[in-house]
C-alpha cells in the first residue's frame, strides 16, 4: 500500500504543478496550443527533450538489449551529441527564421505542397504504427512488474498488461488534448530531471550493494564478471556493428534530432534562439550521461542474474529495481517511469495532432479554419490517435531482438526517406519537387523489400545507409532533367530574437570531445 501511496502523491504531484503553471496560460491560439506560445525556456526544452525521447522502450528495451549485448549499444545514445550539435548550429537558426510550426511546413516552402502533405501522411502513421504502442506496452511491462497489477486485480497477466496499457493511454492523452505542448514541457521538467535522479540511483545502489558499501568495488566486480559487456566497439556480426556509425546510424540520427517533430517542437517552442540553443546542447550534454541509466543497469543485471532472462530480456530492468530500491522508493521511481512513458507518450500524441491539424486538416480539408477550431480539431485527433494505439500495443509483444531494436527497425521505413529529402532540401538547391517525390517512395520500397520481404544478409542500419545513397542518385539524376527553377531562400520572419548562445562554439567542442573519449577509453578495437 505504501509502495502505491507514494506513486499516486507523486504523479499527483506532477499533474497539479502543471495545472498550476498553466492556469493563466492562453491554450486557445495556434501557437498557444501547438508551440507552447513560442516561451519554452532552455531548461524546459532539454528537460522536455531528454524525457520524449527516454522512455520505457529506452530504460526497458535498451537495458534488455545491454544485458544481452553489453555497451556496444551505447552508440545510439552518444552519437547524439553530435546531431543535437549540428541542430543548434545549423538547422534550429533556419527553423525559427521561417516560424515553422511543423517540420512539413519547409518541405511545401522548398519543394510544393504535395511534398509537405506526403511527409505529414507518412509521419502519422509511424508515430500510430511504431513508436505509440511501443511506448504503451514497454510501460506496462514496468509498471505490471512492479506492482503486479495482475495478482492485485485477480486477472491473467495478459489482462492486467491490457488495463495498465489503457490506464496508461487514457491519462497520456488528457495532458495532450487538454494542455497542448505547454503541459507536456512542464510536466517532462519535472519528471525528466527526477527520472536523472532516479535513473542514476538504481545502478549506484545496485553497485553499493555488490561493492559491500564502496561502490567503486562494485563496478569492479561486475567488470571482472565480463569484460566483454563493457566493450563499446561492435562486432560485424553483433547487434550493433562498429561500422554502422558511419553509414546508417548518422542518417538516422541526423534525422531524429534535426527534424523528427516529436523532437524539434520543443526548440521550436522556444523564446529565442539562444534558449533554444541552449536546451539542444543541454540534451546533448544528457545522452552522453544516460548511458548510466539506460546501458549500465543492464550490465549490472547480468552480473546477477546471469543468463536467467536471456529468453526475456526486456523484464530485466524491472527485476533490478525490485531487487536494490526499498519499497519506500520504489513507489516514486514507479511514478517518474510513468512520467516518462506519458512524456514519451504524450508528447507523440501533440506532435501528431500537430501535423494532422496544420499539414493535412487546414491545408486540404478547410483552409478557413479559425485558431479555435484548428485547436479543436487537434485535440479530436490525439484522442482518435490514442485509442488506435491502446488498441495496437499488444501486438508488439516478443519482438525477438527486444523491443528497442524492433521499434529502430521500424523506424527506418520512414525515417530515411524523409531525412534524404530534407537534406537535399537544405543543401542540393537544384533538387525538384519530383525528384523529392519519387525518392520518398524508392526509398520506402528499396527499405521494406529488403526488410520485411527479401532476406537481406546486411544490419538493417548498413541497409540505411545504402537506401540514402539510392535515394540522393534518384534525386540528383532526376533533377538533372528536371532542375528547380527558382533557388529556395530563407526569410526572416522575425518571430523570435536571433541572437544566439554565446557558449555555443565551446560547448560544442566539450561534447566532440566526450563522445570522442568514450569511444577511446572504452574501446577494444582488436
Amino acid at each position: 500500500m505504501q509502495l502505491f501511496l507514494t506513486f499516486l502523491a507523486y504523479t499527483l504531484f506532477v499533474a497539479g504543478y502543471s495545472w498550476f503553471k498553466l492556469r493563466k496560460e492562453k491554450l486557445s491560439s495556434q501557437e498557444g496550443f501547438f508551440l507552447g506560445g513560442r516561451s519554452l525556456t532552455g531548461i524546459v526544452i532539454a528537460g522536455s527533450m531528454l524525457l520524449t525521447n527516454i522512455s520505457t522502450e529506452h530504460l526497458i528495451g535498451m537495458n534488455g538489449s545491454s544485458y544481452k549485448n553489453g555497451f556496444i549499444i551505447i552508440a545510439w545514445e552518444v552519437t547524439s551529441a553530435l546531431a543535437l550539435i549540428l541542430t543548434a548550429v545549423y538547422f534550429i537558426p533556419k527553423y525559427l527564421k521561417m516560424g515553422l510550426t511543423t517540420i512539413p511546413q519547409f518541405l511545401e516552402n522548398r519543394f510544393d505542397g504535395f511534398t509537405r502533405s506526403l511527409v505529414a501522411f507518412f509521419l502519422m502513421i509511424s508515430f500510430i504504427v511504431t513508436l505509440l504502442p511501443i511506448v504503451l506496452y514497454t510501460g506496462a511491462i514496468n509498471l505490471e512488474s512492479i506492482f503486479n497489477i495482475s495478482e492485485l486485480l485477480e486477472v491473467s497477466q495478459v489482462q492486467g498488461m491490457n488495463y495498465t496499457i489503457w490506464a496508461i493511454g487514457l491519462i497520456g492523452s488528457l495532458y495532450a488534448i487538454f494542455g497542448g505542448l505547454k503541459a507536456v514541457a512542464v510536466s517532462d521538467t519535472l519528471n525528466g530531471y527526477g527520472l536523472l535522479i532516479g535513473g542514476l540511483a538504481i545502478p549506484f545502489l545496485a553497485l553499493i550493494s555488490i561493492g559491500k558499501g564502496n561502490p567503486l568495488e562494485g563496478l569492479s566486480s561486475v567488470y571482472n564478471k565480463s569484460p566483454e559487456k563493457f566493450n563499446v566497439i561492435g562486432a560485424e556480426d553483433s547487434v550493433m556493428p562498429f561500422e554502422v556509425l558511419f553509414t546508417g546510424l548518422i542518417i538516422n540520427q541526423i534525422y531524429f534530432w534535426c527534424m523528427n517533430q516529436m523532437i524539434i517542437q520543443r526548440a521550436l517552442g522556444a523564446k529565442n534562439l539562444k534558449e533554444a540553443q541552449k536546451g539542444l546542447l543541454l540534451t546533448g550534454l544528457f545522452k552522453i550521461l544516460v548511458p548510466l541509466i539506460i546501458i549500465l543497469p543492464g550490465v549490472i543485471g547480468y552480473y546477477y542474474y546471469g543468463d536467467l532472462f536471456y529468453d526475456q530480456q526486456d523484464n530485466i530492468y524491472p527485476e533490478l529495481i525490485k531487487k536494490v530500491l526499498p519499497n519506500s522508493l520504489i513507489g516514486l521511481f514507479a511514478a517518474v517511469v510513468m512520467g516518462a512513458v506519458l512524456s514519451t507518450f504524450n508528447s507523440v500524441l501533440n506532435s501528431a495532432a500537430t501535423i494532422f491539424s496544420i499539414d493535412i486538416y487546414q491545408r486540404h480539408i478547410n483552409p478557413k479554419v479559425s485558431d479555435v477550431g484548428l485547436v479543436k480539431i487537434g485535440k479530436f485527433t490525439s484522442a482518435i490517435l490514442a485509442l488506435f494505439a491502446i488498441a495496437v500495443a499488444p501486438l508488439v509483444a516478443n519482438a525477438p531482438d527486444g523491443l528497442y531494436q524492433l521499434l529502430q527497425q521500424l523506424n527506418g521505413i520512414f525515417f530515411i526517406p524523409i531525412a534524404s529529402i530534407m537534406l537535399a532540401g537544405f543543401f542540393l538547391p537544384k533538387i525538384s519537387a519530383l525528384s523529392a517525390k519519387v525518392a520518398l517512395f524508392v526509398g520506402l520500397a528499396f527499405y521494406i523489400s529488403c526488410s520485411f520481404i527479401f532476406k537481406v544478409d546486411l544490419h538493417f542500419v548498413h541497409v540505411w545507409g545504402i537506401e540514402f545513397i539510392i535515394n540522393m542518385t534518384v534525386m540528383t539524376v532526376i533533377s538533372y532533367f528536371t532542375p528547380k527553377e527558382k533557388p529556395f531562400q530563407i526569410k526572416d520572419l522575425n518571430i523570435v530574437e536571433m541572437k544566439g548562445w554565446k557558449y555555443t562554439k565551446s560547448f560544442s567542442i566539450l561534447l566532440v570531445i566526450s563522445t570522442i573519449m568514450i569511444y577511446i577509453l572504452m574501446g577494444n578495437f582488436n
